[in-house]
């Protein structure tokens, strides 16, 4: 066990260095780089907030609609790093991210490692909410499917869970924004929290929380019922067939102790070998559309603004960190394997 956990982490790192070359390939490719978002705003009048902030840090004046010269031109090239020829700014990138520093944002003037905790509670507080609702209804729902295969339960119950999951979770969240936060206002219509929220109790924070988060759970969940709750039942039909089940019948014993004891634990393989992953994908991936509709400045969001105005610090840092731990996340899902299965031997993979 232990040679195969370290092979599977000397693997890691050409798989991570060739995500981290094979973006930065890429960026240099693509158009509209921070030096060209910085001069574009500065000729439109806007001037990039952190670009001309840093700008002037660095002693450099603004020349607004008047144009850059060479020389300006090239200090700012200098203050944005990009005076380096590409492979040596990705050779300096690897030793910064060898130390777990991230850098910095070039627009936010703020550390990537503090973006990332500024954005990161929106973002696990929406997935851990849609992680434990979705595993603790799909389940018990795909046994009880299972046990019921064929009846009027199964039937009303597929419907109700395929109908979640053909609804965009950013359409049934204008739905509930409309209704429930609009025409009924029982709910609020953006944030986490009430502006109030420090004045409140300890159980006044709890309910204000529960409050604003129920109407972007609800839009999170619907959608991820279907899948774990036809897997489980697949599994459980599958497991209902085999051998050991009538053996287990045959030698007395219940039927409970038959299904829980017995029929769940292996059909559950497929579900918990996946949990690490879901349980990590669940916050880290983010909801970019349920962010914006419920204007929760997360992750998700984090993202999409720094791809669109081209931060590449932001950029490669998150996937740095995000592909690092999608990587451990799968071994650990493998390694899930040996505990719910004890047949599985990793020392025959060597």
């Amino acid at each position: 066990m232990f040679a195969y956990i370290l092979k599977r982490i000397l693997l890691m790192l050409p798989t991570l260095l060739g995500v981290l070359l094979v973006t930065f390939a890429v960026i240099q490719f693509v158009p509209g780089g921070p030096v060209e978002q910085y001069l574009a705003e500065a000729r439109a009048g806007v001037g990039g907030k952190a670009g001309v902030g840093a700008v002037a840090a660095e002693g450099l004046s603004y020349r607004g609609a008047q144009g850059v010269d060479e020389k300006r031109l090239a200090e700012i090239r200098k203050l944005y790093g990009f005076d380096k020829p590409a492979p040596e700014r990705f050779l300096q990138m690897l030793g910064s991210f060898a130390r777990f520093d991230l850098g910095r944002s070039f627009f936010q003037n703020k550390d990537v490692w503090q973006l990332i905790r500024e954005k990161l509670p929106v973002s696990i507080s929406l997935g851990l909410w849609t992680f434990f609702i979705s595993y603790l209804v799909s389940v018990p729902l795909g046994v009880a499917k299972a046990v019921r295969a064929g009846s009027r339960f199964d039937l009303a119950s597929t419907l109700i869970v395929l109908a979640g999951y053909a609804i965009p979770g950013f359409v049934l969240g204008l739905a509930l924004l409309v209704i429930f936060g609009g025409q009924l206002a029982w709910f609020p219509l953006r944030g986490l929290i009430s502006p109030h929220w420090d004045e409140l109790s300890l159980g006044g924070k709890v309910l204000d929380y529960l409050w604003h988060i129920t109407l972007p759970v609800t839009a999170m969940v619907a959608g991820s019922f279907a899948v774990t709750t036809m897997l489980t039942k697949n599994s459980m039909l599958e497991e209902i067939r085999k051998q050991y089940v009538l053996t287990a019948r045959a030698k007395g014993l219940s039927e409970r102790q038959v299904l829980y004891r017995h029929m769940l634990r292996n059909a559950l393989i497929p579900i918990v070998t996946g949990f690490p992953a879901a349980f990590i994908g669940a916050f880290f991936t983010g909801a970019l559309l349920i962010e914006t509709l419920f204007s929760l400045d997360g992750m998700g969001l984090l993202s999409y603004e720094s791809v669109i105005r081209r931060d590449y610090p932001v950029v490669l840092g998150t996937l740095f960190l995000f592909t690092l731990i999608g990587l451990v996340t799968k071994l650990i899902s493998d390694l899930c394997y040996v505990w719910v299965d004890p047949r599985v031997k990793f020392d025959a993979a060597l």
